[in-house]
Parts: structure tokens; C-alpha cells; sequence
């Protein structure tokens, strides 16, 4: 009996053991299943969304061109629908926008370089150059056509004082312009100076500015032109000399007109003159009528066909538009001697309307009821053989 008790736990055991063994394999079995379906799973369902993270990644970093892959899993296929929209619209509006690469409208980049050719267009063809200074009257800004003028390049002026292009002589009355204009705030306007050259050489300039403002509305420096007048001044000063070499000319010539009258005697006497005056206007005089302060009142027909205008045009003109010889103030002082003395006769030129001149007699008489002036004016045909 011990016997057989003692065999029964050995066949347990062995049947025990056997149910084990196969547990054992059962479970393996199992956990292959699990880890290939789960594998698959991953496979599936983890690249997708892998592929979709990184797709999401490069549209944040402007990259639209990216191609999004459907997937057969219903809410990736979903959300991958979703972006497709999001960057259809997302180049639409950068189509309707014509942004470029570095977030600035085509248009607005278009319409910034027409500006900038044009300015620099406006600024080459002035004769003289641009600039720019702060508060101190440094140069911030310098037109590239400075070195036509100075010979310095733009670059060469920038932070130096606007001052140290002036000369010394010049430079306190520039100096008192800007101060007037900062105190005032106002425009500085044709201030005429000279500037300095890199090669000491000094040209004339008519320097013209604006203040410009900070957000607290204080100056915050000028902005303005440099315009050479070089050329100008030179012009006035020969226009100087002409006129010192025509007063000298005109003075030569009186004296000449002068020497002829003393040589040779009126065809008609002076009472004749004042005879003559009075009475109907001959057909063969050039006559004309004129107040105190030159100007043509009245004409006969030899008178305006002489000069070659029309009768209106000559009612138009003073007499120093006439008179080749004398000055308006001379002819107003003339004009004096005429009234006080009743009459005076003289020599002068007068200009024709084509600009050629004849030599003539002129008898001036003051009209004392009318308180007018009438002269009678012969060609002098003599002077023509000098």
C-alpha cells in the first residue's frame, strides 16, 4: 500500500510536467502572433505618422512642394487630407500676395526699385549733389554724383562735418543759416557759398535744405542740395565787363556824335522845330507822343514803320526800349531837362524791332496844357559816311 501510494505522485508529476511542456510551447506560439501583429501594427500605423511628422516639419520651414502619401488607416488618411487643403490655400494666398522668398510683395519690391532708379535718375541729372546730416552736421547721406563736382567719392564724406567742405570764409555765414533754421524750423534757401575740392580748387555752390524730425518731433539733422553756380557767376562777371565796356562805347560815342554836330550845320534850324511841332504832323516825320516816365502814348505812321512794329506794339514800349544809346535813367533826366528848359535837340540811335539801328535827330518839346512830351525824329543819313 505504501507501494502504490507512493507510485501515484509520480504519475501526477509526469502528467504535470507533460501539461507544462506544452503550455510552454502554446505560449510561445502566442507571443510570436502577438509580436509579428504588433510589428505590423507599428509598421503601419507608426511610418505613416513618422512620414506625416516630417511632411509637417518641412511646410512650418515654407517648403509647400511637399507631396503628402494617403494612407489606408481612415484618420491619417483624414488629417493627410486636411494639410493638402491647408497648403492649397496657403499657395493661394501667397499667389494673390506675390510674396517672395524673403517675405516681401513682388510688387512692393517692384515699385521700391522704380523708386530707387528714379531717385538716382533725379539726382544725376542735377547740377550738383545730394546730402544728408544729423544733428551734429555730419554727412549720413552723400549722392554719388559729389565726385563730378569735389572728386571725392560718396563714401569719403560720410561722418565728416559739412563744415569741413567750406571754405573759411564762408563758413560762419553758412553756419548762421542752419542755427537760424534749426531755432526756427525752417528751410534753408539759397545760401550761396564755396565749396572746397580734393584739389584746394573752390567752386561756387547755392546750398538749399529742410530739417527733418525724430518721432518727438525734434530735428533730427537737414536734408538738402548742393547746386554749382560756377558757370553763372562767371557769366555775371563777364556781363559786368560788357556792360563797364558798353558804358565806356556808349560815352566814345556821344563824344563822336558831339565832334559831327560841331562840324556840320542842321538842314533845318531849331526854330523850325519848335514852329513846326504845333502844327499838323508832316507826312515825312517820325513822330511820337510820351509822358514823363517814357512811355509811348501816341504815334504817327512814319514813326512805328521806321522801327518796324505795328502801331499797337510801339504804344507798348518805353522809349529805352527804343533808344540803343542811353539808359532809362539817363532818358528820365532828359525827360526833366526837357520840361524845364520847353525844348532840347539831340543825337541818339534807335533800335529797330529786327534789332539793326539807325543814327537820328531827335527834337524833344514839352507839351505844357497836356502835360505831355512830343518828338520829332529824323534819320541822320550823314553819320552813315564815318
Amino acid at each position: 500500500m505504501c507501494l502504490g501510494i507512493a507510485v501515484i505522485p509520480i504519475g501526477l508529476i509526469d502528467i504535470i510536467q507533460g501539461f507544462r511542456s506544452e503550455s510552454v510551447f502554446l505560449i510561445g506560439i502566442i507571443f510570436i502572433i502577438t509580436y509579428t501583429v504588433s510589428f505590423v501594427v507599428a509598421y503601419f500605423i507608426t511610418k505613416p505618422i513618422e512620414k506625416l511628422t516630417k511632411n509637417i516639419d518641412k511646410i512650418s520651414k515654407g517648403k509647400l512642394d511637399v507631396t503628402l502619401e494617403n494612407s489606408e488607416i481612415y484618420e491619417i488618411n483624414t488629417l493627410t487630407e486636411s494639410l493638402d487643403l491647408v497648403i492649397a490655400s496657403l499657395k493661394l494666398a501667397i499667389h494673390k500676395a506675390d510674396v517672395n522668398k524673403d517675405g516681401s510683395s513682388e510688387n512692393t519690391v517692384k515699385a521700391k526699385e522704380s523708386y530707387e532708379k528714379k531717385l538716382q535718375d533725379l539726382l544725376n541729372s542735377i547740377n550738383g549733389w545730394a546730402w544728408e546730416t544729423d544733428d551734429n552736421g555730419s554727412f549720413t547721406f552723400v549722392s554719388k554724383n559729389v565726385s563730378k563736382l569735389l572728386d571725392y567719392k560718396a563714401e569719403e564724406l560720410i561722418g565728416n562735418s559739412f563744415y569741413n567742405y567750406i571754405t573759411s570764409e564762408d563758413v560762419k555765414k553758412v553756419k548762421k543759416a542752419f542755427i537760424h533754421a534749426r531755432k526756427e524750423k525752417k528751410s534753408i534757401f539759397k545760401i550761396e557759398n564755396r565749396n572746397i575740392r580734393k584739389s584746394g580748387e573752390k567752386i561756387c555752390v547755392i546750398t538749399n535744405g529742410v530739417p527733418f524730425y525724430d518721432k518727438d518731433g525734434y530735428i533730427h539733422g537737414f536734408r538738402g542740395i548742393n547746386t554749382d553756380i560756377s558757370k553763372e557767376k562767371e557769366a555775371e562777371a563777364r556781363i559786368m565787363e560788357l556792360n563797364d565796356e558798353l558804358s565806356d562805347l556808349k560815352i566814345d560815342l556821344t563824344k563822336l556824335l558831339n565832334e559831327c554836330e560841331n562840324k556840320k550845320t542842321f538842314a533845318f534850324p531849331i526854330k523850325n522845330y519848335k514852329k513846326n511841332i504845333d502844327e499838323k504832323w508832316s507826312e515825312h516825320d517820325c513822330v511820337f507822343i510820351f509822358d514823363e516816365n517814357a512811355n509811348i502814348l501816341d504815334c504817327n505812321n512814319q514813326m512805328y514803320k521806321k522801327l518796324g512794329y505795328t502801331k499797337s506794339e510801339l504804344l507798348n514800349l518805353n522809349i529805352a526800349d527804343i533808344d540803343a544809346l542811353e539808359s532809362k535813367k539817363e532818358i528820365l533826366e532828359r525827360i526833366k531837362k526837357v520840361k524845364k528848359d520847353g525844348a532840347v535837340v539831340l543825337k541818339t540811335i534807335h533800335k529797330r524791332k529786327d534789332g539793326s539801328t539807325l543814327f537820328v535827330d531827335e527834337n524833344l518839346q514839352y507839351l505844357k496844357k497836356k502835360n505831355e512830351f512830343k518828338g520829332i525824329v529824323h534819320e541822320d543819313y550823314s553819320l552813315k559816311k564815318i
